[in-house]
């Protein structure tokens, strides 16, 4: 990674308070770790991907690191500043440089407001009165490919992949240096999601942005990633350049989601790794690697001792046994 760089995250962990008393005295823990301990940077002009099944806790991360979500150990620096325990007048002054997309394009945008107004709104909210409103919307209407006009138009009138458009207006609109998507293309038919990855591309090579893409969806990844982490259980198992781990992924778990990843070009294709349907809960984590109630790979010491994260080639695995490339699962 080249400079300094932009958003720092070290050893984050996010808890969650569950349960009562009653509970607690029949064993139920007081509290979950929806995040635990996760570490990574991303650069400047870099987008960097998190991965995984729905529940490993890529949103919590991703709204932790935005300061929506409160932290219960750990490090998030953001161009420098801490963003952990930052106090509300600081925080509504970074939320200026750090943008996040939410998920449904639709659902995110007030009804009772026309495009214009919404994506004036950011303007107005941050006090920015000295804009002219009317010529900062068609300039962001225009940068992500949509007409003047839409701005009379309300979110009901848009289409799923219009929506996301002026979701992403709204995102740009205050020049962040850090934009967070979160399942950007949810919702959108397979042609309409091209179109909004390229823009996405489009305008992080204009405007220098850097970018978090939250996904479970590895196309998106493929496409506009420069490197990506694979989560599960609220913990990093993969990281490293996407092309890296695409092309030989080490753990376990990355190699299964990659080979239920439709392929186009059937001498691409991998041969399917079936993983049990059921994710354990984080009230009853596994122990030892917490992974290996569904390995296909595990062995006996998986059971009992946690795997320690290592690294090969910027690529790091948390795995006792990483995989060969072309690794297939034993026969049973």
């Amino acid at each position: 990674m080249n400079g300094e760089p932009i958003l720092t995250v070290r050893d984050v962990e996010v808890r969650f308070s569950v349960g009562g008393l009653a509970d607690r005295i029949v064993g139920q823990p007081a509290s979950i770790l929806g995040v635990a301990g996760v570490s990574f940077d991303v650069a400047r002009g870099e987008t960097f991907a998190l991965v995984g099944e729905s529940g490993s806790g890529k949103t919590t991360l991703a709204r932790a690191i935005n300061g929506l979500q409160a932290v219960s150990a750990g490090s998030i620096r953001f161009e420098g500043d801490e963003v952990v325990g930052m106090a509300r007048p600081a925080m509504r002054s970074l939320r200026r440089r750090m943008a996040m997309m939410f998920q449904d394009p639709v659902g995110s945008l007030s009804p009772r407001l026309t495009v214009g107004a919404l994506i004036a709104e950011p303007f107005r909210i941050h006090g920015l009165n000295d804009r002219d409103l009317a010529v900062e919307t068609r300039r962001l209407l225009a940068l992500v490919g949509l007409p003047a006009e839409f701005a009379d138009r309300y979110p009901h009138q848009l289409s799923g992949g219009q929506a996301r458009r002026v979701g992403v207006a709204r995102a740009i609109a205050l020049d962040p240096a850090l934009v967070i998507a979160d399942e950007p293309t949810a919702g959108l038919d397979v042609s309409v999601q091209g179109e909004v990855l390229n823009l996405l591309n489009e305008l992080r090579e204009r405007l220098g942005l850097a970018m978090v893409v939250i996904t479970h969806n590895l196309h998106v990844v493929h496409h506009v990633a420069d490197r990506m982490a694979v989560m599960y259980l609220g913990r990093f198992v993969e990281t490293g350049p996407t092309e890296a781990v695409f092309n030989a992924p080490r753990h376990p778990y990355t190699a299964a989601l990659l080979s239920a990843n439709p392929e186009p070009d059937p001498d691409k294709a991998r041969a399917r790794i079936a993983l049990p349907a059921e994710v354990p809960s984080l009230l009853s984590r596994p122990t030892g690697c917490e992974f290996h109630t569904r390995c296909p790979w595990r062995q006996e010491r998986c059971r009992s001792e946690p795997p320690r994260p290592a690294g090969r080639d910027d690529v790091g695995v948390s795995c006792h046994f990483p995989l060969k490339p072309g690794a297939r699962p034993p026969a049973n």
